[in-house]
């Protein structure tokens, strides 16, 4: 494992949830959707509102193993044969 070492202020106090708040409010005003939603910036809230993110994941396109299977083969059918070319 290598020793790097990082350089902060002296003075500056550091906190756990900090670098999450600084990278979400960097990319704040680059979200195109109204879903501030991010999966690098850690989510802590009540089940309540677990259970309402989940619900709303369920909302979305699933598909049946089969199809997906389908699916994956041309990609990689298409994938395969550009890489040949």
């Amino acid at each position: 494992m290598s020793k790097k070492t990082y350089k902060t202020p002296n003075n500056a106090s550091m906190s756990a949830a900090e670098p999450a708040v600084a990278y979400q409010n960097a990319n704040m005003e680059t979200a195109s959707s109204g879903d501030s939603w991010n999966p690098n910036v850690p989510f802590c809230g009540t089940q309540e509102e677990w259970w309402e993110h989940f619900h709303r994941i369920e909302e979305g396109k699933f598909y049946t193993l089969e199809e997906f299977d389908e699916k994956f083969e041309k990609w990689k059918q298409t994938f395969l044969a550009n890489q040949l070319k």
